[in-house]
């Protein structure tokens, strides 16, 4: 066994416990003799040892070899060492220099007498000095730093101090004024400071400052009342409590970081600002589909409607579904209604759908490679939004084998890599487009909700180009690469990530789009009437429900059936998007049929969902105006009524002065007979003038024309009004 000078090897006795670590200082050239130190003894000095001792030693397994030299720390870099440490080192070395350098001379007795004694001549230290800082060099490894000053070692750090004097040093009052020194902290008062600081900084959010009041009021004063009888604290003289500095430092020494942060931030706040981050999302996506993150957003941009530009419609809802292995956007949605189950459908469903049919519905041509995801996930991480927890959502992702794995309440830091999306395509696009809402709007500034330019479609094209431009250049430069994929060569790009990871760890699922569609259309029960199959689309608050027929209908009659008995629910499914369709599920959802729109429901049979929200928004609007000006009628109506009652009140009040209450009571048939009559006469005389006019009209007309005609004068018949007057006459009797 090879032995070699500043081993460390430790001597163990008989029953394994050590008894002594020493370093081997010099090794002859013949390999027999050596002398060594014990390293951890203040008075030691070398010895000499036979080499053939340590060996037997080693075998025997008396004696075992260190790795690791508690004097390290003393061998580090230059600018790591502070200056005045430095020149300690340099004037210690300066001392022992002519013992060092004169070899192992120094390791005999006789000779080192001598050393030592010219040591001292030469540079005016004394003995213990010089002994001291030999033992250091040699102890420590036989190197200029092993003669480094122990500071760190000096003032008991962690250990109470007990003195009648106030500890630490005097403060400029103390000194230049001669104020009282203060009070130490003992252990009764150090439980009053952590105390209060729990509770008034802590818990009830004080400053540290006005913590330590609070302490001063309540365990450093007495109480006096004043002549309210309210009790007043008088604080103790600032000598006698202890110092806002104390009190700081003995509540930093024994609070627990976390604890403090959760009682004064909340814990919500703590896991989102200062909880550690030391684990890696990608360990827990093994492949490319095993963990898709979804999650939604209110975009920083305003829109305008594409029916009409002029009309602003506000800030879309925009949802981004992202594989965790890959780090690619796999799908998007961008919905004006939000946030729902509807956009999240339409995020999974753009997700499993071919990127190439999809980007030339928007005129961009683009091959396979630059966007290749058309499958679904083994497991999607929401929040715990409704949209994921309501009853269409959980049964789509079961019929699609989907594992649905919220995160807990108020903790987005659980979904880190599609938070991060959002920003990278607010501080990378949307903040830089018109409309866009990137700051508060200060006094003065134009209004940015005026400069909004684009329509849903137009912004989706821009968030598509966004994708393309991430999925297939964006450099990840802090995705944790394996080392096959240092072997691979693997580019850090999401579509290369995503590539590769189904060529070595596995591919995910696919389904067919009518299996996909089928599960992600929303669920809902529709109304079997005589008018139709009828059914309100939640999502679009139509006031009206729309009505349906499909061919199972009017082959069995339901309209007829509903009309004798009654209505009936049935189950239907429907896409929120195109309310011109609905499915009638037959079978317990085995078949579906189609049920389209009756002729009384085709006002939206070619509007798109935007479309028809976009009406709706402005028919309200509308609607608004008209009952503004409804309502001013309606006042000016009932004004013009008021006014009315109190006429006619005051008229009928002088009418009925002197009458008694039967009197007015006994005459009621009489009256309502004379009052008949008087109508009679009245409507009689208003009808015969009418006829009497027209006739006479009549006839003039009649004997001009015949003048006209023949030349000659002409002499009218009797009228035969007499038999007329007899008619209503008799009319009236009967009513």
């Amino acid at each position: 066994m090879n032995l070699y000078e500043n081993m460390l090897i430790e001597i163990q006795d008989n029953y394994g416990r050590s008894l002594y670590i020493i370093r081997l200082l010099f090794i002859d050239s013949s390999g027999t003799d050596v002398f060594t130190i014990d390293i951890n003894n203040k008075k030691a000095f070398p010895v000499l040892q036979k080499v053939k001792e340590l060996e037997d030693a080693l075998l025997e397994k008396k004696a075992f070899i260190l790795d690791n030299d508690p004097y390290a720390y003393l061998f580090r870099s230059e600018d790591l060492i502070p200056e005045s440490h430095r020149n300690f080192r340099e004037n210690a070395y300066k001392k022992i220099a002519l013992i060092v350098e004169s070899g192992y001379l120094a390791f005999f007795p006789s000779e080192r007498g001598l050393l030592v004694k010219q040591a001292i001549d030469l540079t005016g230290s004394n003995k213990p000095t010089i002994y001291q800082f030999l033992r250091w060099y040699w102890q420590r490894g036989q190197k200029p730093n092993a003669l480094l000053p122990n500071y760190d070692n000096c003032g008991g750090k962690g250990k109470r101090r007990s003195s009648t004097k106030k500890l630490g040093a005097p403060s400029k009052g103390n000194k230049l004024k001669g104020k009282p020194s203060g009070i130490n902290v003992n252990e009764q008062i150090e439980l009053i400071i952590v105390k209060c600081a729990e509770i008034y900084h802590e818990k009830k959010r004080l400053s540290l400052k006005d913590a330590h009041q609070k302490m001063q009021e309540n365990y450093f004063s007495f109480k006096v009342k004043d002549k309210d009888n309210n009790e007043i604290p008088i604080l103790l003289p600032e000598e006698q409590c202890p110092t806002l500095r104390q009190f700081c430092y003995w509540y930093y020494k024994y609070r627990d970081l976390k604890k403090s942060l959760i009682a004064r931030e909340g814990k919500k706040q703590f896991h989102l600002r200062y909880r550690e981050v030391l684990g890696d999302s990608s360990n827990i996506a093994p492949f490319p589909g095993a963990l898709w993150q979804i999650d939604s957003t209110i975009a920083d941009i305003y829109l305008v409607s594409s029916l009409d530009r002029s009309r602003i419609i506000g800030r879309p809802v925009l949802y981004l579904v992202v594989d965790i292995f890959s780090r690619m956007i796999v799908g998007f949605s961008v919905a004006l209604e939000g946030p729902s189950w509807l956009g999240a459908s339409l995020a999974i469903e753009n997700a499993t759908t071919d990127k190439v049919k999809f980007c030339q519905e928007f005129n961009i041509q683009i091959e396979t490679d630059n966007w290749p995801c058309h499958h679904l996930c083994k497991e999607l991480k929401t929040d715990r939004g409704s949209e994921y927890l309501s009853d269409n959502a959980k049964a789509a992702v079961r019929n699609l084998n989907i594992e649905i794995s919220p995160t807990p309440a108020n903790r987005p830091d659980w979904k880190p890599i599609v938070e991060r999306m959002f920003r990278l395509i607010n501080d990378e696009v949307i903040h830089w487009q018109p409309g866009a809402v990137c700051k508060p709007k200060e006094r003065g500034e134009r209004d940015y909700r005026l400069d909004a330019i684009y329509t849903l479609d137009e912004f989706r094209v821009i968030i598509i180009r966004l994708i393309l431009y991430y999925n297939n250049f964006y450099c990840l430069t802090q995705y944790s690469m394996t080392k096959y994929m240092i072997q691979d060569h693997v580019q850090l790009t999401p579509c290369e990530l995503w590539e590769w990871g189904i060529r070595n760890y596995g591919r995910p699922r696919m389904e067919t789009p009518e299996i996909i569609r089928l599960n992600l259309l929303h669920r809902g029960n529709a109304s079997v009437t005589r008018r139709g199959i009828c059914f309100r689309v939640p999502e679009l608050d139509l006031h009206d429900r729309l009505r349906y027929t499909c061919e199972s209908a009017n082959r069995e009659q339901w309209f007829i059936k509903a009309g004798l008995k009654g209505n009936w629910k049935v189950p239907i499914a429907y896409d929120p998007r195109k309310p011109q369709v609905i499915y009638l599920l037959l079978d317990s959802g085995k078949k579906m049929e189609v049920c389209e729109l009756l002729p009384a429901s085709q006002t939206f049979s070619d509007n798109s969902l935007e479309e028809i929200m976009d009406h709706l928004a402005e028919q309200e609007f509308i609607n608004q105006k008209t009952k503004q000006k409804q309502r001013q009628e309606k006042a000016i109506l009932n004004t013009h009524l008021e006014q009315s009652k109190k006429d006619a009140q005051e008229k009928t009040d002088q009418a009925r002065q002197g009458k008694s209450k039967q009197s007015l009571t006994e005459a009621i048939r009489a009256n309502k007979q004379s009052e008949r009559n008087d109508e009679r006469k009245k409507n009689a005389r208003i009808l015969r003038n009418e006829q009497a006019d027209v006739s006479s009209k009549l006839i003039s007309s009649q004997v001009d024309n015949q003048h006209q005609e023949n030349g000659r004068s002409y002499v009218p018949q009797p009228q035969e009004t007499e038999m007329l007057n007899e008619i209503i006459e008799e009319f009236f009797a009967n009513e």
